[in-house]
């Protein structure tokens, strides 16, 4: 017999299952006929040399969303221009910008620009930066994202969690109050390498490698961060002057309790009065989307009126820290404190690579987001290429990592935010800051900013998420809660690699330890479902139906076949309990089976010879193109016979019950 051509019913079957029904497996004694019965073919799919395979498979790797579709058919400079407007989107909306729009941006622009303000110095503080480099960050990237970027409602800059965590690993070996300068080189290394591998990911098309932090760590990941973050802010709430630089839960609050000589109650009063002021506004704007404005400006009216406070009875208030004086202009070249020599080169690309990780999750999260809401797409590749070369352009002019924020682009989709003209506005609104504006900062207390990071983190505590994992998916749930421990009471860094950790020990679990389902008919139909699913489902007498779930690799293939040989072994347990008909014939249903290598036809064809010993037949359903194909170059569908491949299990009971009563 030629495998290229191997024969199986049509799924209608024309007569009833062979034998009397057995009553304890609610067998039907009548099965609707349905006319005679048209030969199928189970083909091999089309001849494909080696190179073809693998260009095809490379294709649906890096290429499966068809990138260059739109210069088919085109003319050479139509191409140019497509491949402009590719590279560049600047180019693809600029012809068609309008004034309504840039209205409409405007107004978007300046509202986040007075949540980006407060926020880049107090992220800059958070970082263990100098407060200027939250500036510099809010003005240069955005420029640089507005030309690069596809995202219409991404507002980027500094964010909360990046800041932490390159905070705390470059604190770890290198502290910014004794080695501000080194710190401040390896800050800005770290957000070049960061960059350049998030460049990279975008270049080569390697966005899948951000996917092994699932939701579910990510969850866990950012709510533990944002305790430690909120727990550190302590010290600027409460006036602490020697406070620790662990990120904690233990080492902090130690650190609180352990230094209550230095607790300033007026810091503690102003601190807790604008940090309630701060919760209520973000309470007023969730409630009602239409009163964003009140959360958007909320943060620098607070940095205004502390300041005024503060400077009006700064002898009555002399307890108070304050930021202290700001340099003016723009932002300095740096690109000669790039630190690419030297011991700690090794720290600055293990930081670089881990914020540029979380940051373009966070960033491209965000971008596909409010890209739904406003039913337009963000290519993920061109995303991860233009954030890389916004880091990699910052990192030049003394900004630290940015990608885009979730609080502030939710700020910008509700002021009417129409493109990345917003972004371009909102740099602007930086740049007049730090020009002319920069002197009434000297005065900003501490603990105004110390209350903008708790009010913005606080946000990134999803307990309806939580509860969500909790009830559709307790493996997910148990992932959120090992990277929020590891976060809360190990490290940050570490609590990140456990957050990756549970990611590929999930993907592990189910690539090992497949799903296989027994199969009954259901009643009436030539349906075949799970029986412990659909209890209608009754046994076929004679045969037992296994269904696998996945793919058959060397890593599953020893399961499997101890896994399908119990259910043959339970099957029979039951049948004998039951009185009903014994096995006959065993067929194993591949439609889920989306690919098979070497190790899994090594296990079909040792379970076949095992069954085989039994006086079983076993037969195979309906296997996939790729998995057929290479079963034929392993001849070992030879073995199987005319009646060994089917394309349903309908056809297949219905062909080997015909072939029994003959």
């Amino acid at each position: 017999m030629s495998t290229n051509s191997i024969w199986a019913e049509n799924g209608s079957p024309s007569r009833p299952p062979p034998g009397s029904p057995c009553s304890r497996c609610n067998e039907p004694k009548n099965t609707p006929a349905t006319g005679a019965a048209t030969p199928l073919e189970v083909r091999l799919p089309a001849r494909r040399t080696t190179g073809q395979k693998l260009l095809h498979r490379l294709a649906e790797i890096f290429f499966h969303d068809d990138p260059l579709h739109r210069f088919k058919d085109q003319t050479p400079f139509r191409k140019f221009i497509i491949g402009l407007q590719y590279f560049f989107p600047i180019f693809q909306w600029a012809p068609n910008y309008s004034f309504k729009l840039l209205k409409s941006d405007v107004i978007a622009g300046l509202t986040i620009a007075s949540l980006a303000i407060p926020q880049g110095i107090s992220y800059a503080k958070l970082a263990n930066m100098p407060p200027i480099t939250g500036l510099y960050s809010s003005f240069v990237p955005p420029l640089i994202y507005a030309i690069l970027g596809s995202s219409r409602h991404l507002s980027v800059g500094p964010v909360s969690i990046a800041s932490l965590v390159m905070g705390t690993m470059l604190n770890e070996v290198v502290t910014h109050v004794e080695q501000p300068f080194l710190y401040l080189q390896l800050a800005l290394t770290s957000t070049f390498f960061a960059g350049l591998f998030q460049a990279s990911l975008g270049f080569l098309r390697l966005g899948f490698v951000i996917d092994f932090l699932s939701k579910a760590t990510l969850l866990g990941f950012m709510a533990g961060a944002a305790v430690i973050v909120s727990l550190q802010q302590l010290k600027g709430l409460l006036g602490i002057v020697h406070f620790t630089t662990k990120m904690q839960l233990v080492p902090v609050l130690a650190s609180v309790f352990h230094h209550r000589d230095e607790w300033s109650p007026q810091t503690i009063i102003m601190g807790v009065i604008f940090l309630i002021l701060l919760l209520i506004t973000r309470q007023i704007s969730s409630r009602n989307p239409k009163l964003f404005w009140v959360t958007a400006a909320a943060p620098l009216t607070s940095v205004i009126l502390s300041t005024v406070l503060v400077t009006c009875l700064k002898t009555k208030l002399h307890s108070i820290q304050t930021i202290g004086r700001l340099p003016k202009g723009v932002n300095p070249p740096s690109l000669k404190m790039l630190y690419f020599k030297g011991p700690y080169l090794g720290l600055t690309i293990k930081t670089g690579a881990i914020i540029g990780t979380l940051s373009l999750t966070e960033g491209i999260a965000v971008g596909r987001t409010f890209a739904t809401l406003k039913n337009y797409q963000v290519d993920g590749n061109k995303e991860m290429s233009a954030i890389g070369l916004m880091n990699v352009a910052g990192s030049c002019c003394t900004c630290f990592v940015t990608t885009g924020s979730f609080s502030r682009s939710a700020v910008n989709y509700n002021a009417g935010g129409q493109t990345v003209v917003s972004n371009i506005i909102m740099a602007l609104a930086v740049l007049i800051t730090l020009l002319f504006l920069m002197p009434l900062f000297q005065y900003t207390p501490n603990l105004i900013l110390a209350a903008i990071i708790i009010t913005a983190v606080v946000g990134l505590i999803d307990y309806n998420g939580a509860y969500e994992l909790w009830k559709v998916d307790k493996l997910d749930f148990l992932a959120c809660l090992s990277s929020f421990f590891g976060v809360l009471l190990i490290s940050v860094p570490i609590g990140l690699g456990i957050a990756v950790g549970v990611s590929v020990f999930k993907i592990l679990l189910h690539v090992t330890r497949p799903n296989t389902v027994a199969l009954g008919r259901i009643p009436e139909t030539h349906v075949y479902q799970n029986l412990s699913r659909y209890s209608e489902a009754v046994r076929v007498p004679g045969f037992f139906i296994l269904g696998v779930e996945a793919p058959i690799y060397f890593a599953n293939s020893t399961y499997l076949h101890e896994r399908i040989l119990r259910w043959i072994r339970e099957e029979e347990d039951w049948l004998v309990s039951n009185n009903c008909s014994p096995i006959k014939c065993v067929i194993l249903d591949m439609t889920a089976v989306t690919a098979i290598d070497t190790s899994g036809i090594d296990l079909i064809s040792e379970l076949q010879r095992v069954l085989e010993k039994r006086n079983f037949k076993l037969v195979l359903v309906n296997p996939i193109g790729n998995v057929m194909e290479k079963m034929h170059h392993s001849n070992i569908l030879e073995s199987f016979g005319f009646d060994g491949l089917h394309l349903t299990v309908a056809e297949a009971v219905d062909n080997i019950s015909s072939s029994w009563k003959v």
